[in-house]
């Protein structure tokens, strides 16, 4: 009877164990990287998402409830419609499980609306739109890396409380921009500054000397650029060929990366203060990790969306493994349970309406004089709490938010 007994405990442990394996759809566990490949924020994300993604599937082991972990990747080419129908197709016939970086937020609010009533987990790290946690929030999605109303906020506020207390805004004409410019209008005027006006350019603009003159003519003491990717570059050089700042107006970035910097040189760059979450030289532990992921790379620096993706998908794979299962809600209800942990995030929350609450940080861009080597680009002039930078709850418009 005791042989039965010791029998039957082994037969029900053996039978859990297959249940656990059960719970993950199709033996596997398939990422999407949905980015830009060809577009104007491929230099910053593509193909340096998909080599995160996979450095993060690689240190977590590669397999998970011993399923195996697969990437695959598509470009979305900046266009919603595009967006939409990869993710559906990704969903509903290839097997994938989650998506993550999303670049760009008219395509993150498109495949946003794909992933929702399926219940997918999308991991957004290239979007920075409030509305993916605000009117648009979803309890499978969560948002890493940035949002246009931290990074606003660290920058409009900053600048304008130093005497820039006039701001004319050129703005690119998307979700991103639109929300950059309302956000960082409200942190000028907050601090006591006044918006003299603003101008929109179509995304991929390449010339921009009339979006600049007007800048120019309306005497604002700063000029916001409410743009990212390529547009900021050539932004950015434009106006010094035009002897903008020359003239006595400055130029603020509100969205800036560090490849921007390299891009354009710390002569054109020095001095410009900026916000970011995360930066390759800021302690030990993120040196180790820039440092490995840049010889996987060929020496791309990693930016702030090449470390949240990498985030993003190591807690994932954890929250799949912590729920047992890779069915959507479950995995997306565990990731706000567990905190995030890596070698920048220390215990850092998902707030439920998919905000992840990591640091933010003030910047100055140093001198070349002052840069001792390659990546050497800021000075650190204040650190922000989650809490500090984000927009607080109670002024939250997402409808899981219990007030």
């Amino acid at each position: 009877m005791r042989t039965t007994r010791i029998g039957l405990t082994v037969a029900a442990m053996l039978m859990a164990s297959s249940a656990v394996q059960a719970q993950v759809s199709d033996d596997a566990v398939k990422i999407g990287v949905l980015t830009d490949h060809s577009g104007g924020f491929a230099y910053l994300v593509g193909k340096h998402s998909v080599e995160a993604t996979q450095m993060a599937v690689d240190d977590f082991g590669g397999k998970v409830l011993g399923k195996p972990i697969s990437v695959i990747t598509a470009d979305h080419q900046n266009k919603a419609d595009i967006a939409s129908a990869l993710s559906r197709k990704w969903f509903e016939t290839e097997g994938v499980d989650t998506i993550t970086d999303v670049a760009g937020s008219a395509v993150a609010l498109a495949t946003q609306e794909i992933a929702r009533p399926r219940g997918k987990v999308l991991l957004i790290s290239g979007a920075a739109t409030t509305e993916l946690t605000g009117k648009a929030c979803s309890a499978t999605t969560s948002q890493w890396s940035y949002d246009t109303y931290a990074f606003a906020k660290g920058t409009a506020s900053q600048v304008t409380k130093q005497g820039g207390d006039s701001w004319y805004f050129v703005t690119s004409d998307y979700a991103f921009g639109h929300s950059l410019q309302r956000d960082a209008s409200h942190f000028v005027t907050e601090s006591g500054g006044k918006v003299l006006g603003s101008v929109r350019f179509p995304f991929g603009s390449p010339d921009f000397s009339s979006f600049l003159l007007q800048a120019q003519a309306s005497k604002a003491k700063v000029i916001g650029l409410a743009m990212s990717g390529a547009d900021l570059l050539s932004a950015i050089k434009q106006a010094r060929e035009f002897g903008i700042v020359q003239s006595g107006q400055s130029l603020a970035s509100l969205v800036v990366y560090i490849n921007d910097i390299e891009g354009v040189g710390l002569n054109i760059a020095e001095g410009l203060t900026l916000t970011t979450s995360f930066y390759w030289d800021a302690n030990d532990e993120t040196r180790a990790w820039a440092k490995r992921f840049m010889e996987r790379s060929g020496g791309f620096i990693p930016n702030l969306i090449t470390a949240g993706t990498y985030a993003s998908v190591l807690h994932y794979l954890k929250a799949v493994e912590a729920a047992g299962t890779d069915e959507g809600k479950a995995v997306a209800a565990k990731m706000k349970e567990l905190p995030v942990n890596d070698f920048y995030n220390k215990n850092v929350q998902i707030r439920q309406d998919g905000r992840v609450m990591h640091k933010t940080f003030l910047m100055k861009v140093k001198s070349p004089a002052d840069s001792k080597y390659r990546g050497d680009f800021y000075q650190q002039l204040a650190e922000m709490s989650g809490e500090q930078s984000f927009k607080p709850l109670a002024e939250s418009e997402c409808p899981l938010v219990k007030k």
